[in-house]
């Protein structure tokens, strides 16, 4: 069910569509972030291991 927007019903589904494609991309921003650090950390602790 769609509420009854009256005639900013375009304005308003642009701003909604607008907001979900910015949270997003902050998702997959963190999520790419996040799996890159991961991945330098593996091979710090990776060196690390390998000089003791």
């Amino acid at each position: 069910m769609m509420p009854d927007l009256g005639k900013y019903a375009v304005e308003v589904m642009a701003s909604y569509a607008v907001s979900l494609a910015l949270i997003a991309g902050l998702v997959w921003l963190s999520l790419h972030r996040a799996r890159k650090a991961r991945r330098a950390l593996e091979e710090i602790e990776t060196r690390r291991r390998e000089d003791v």
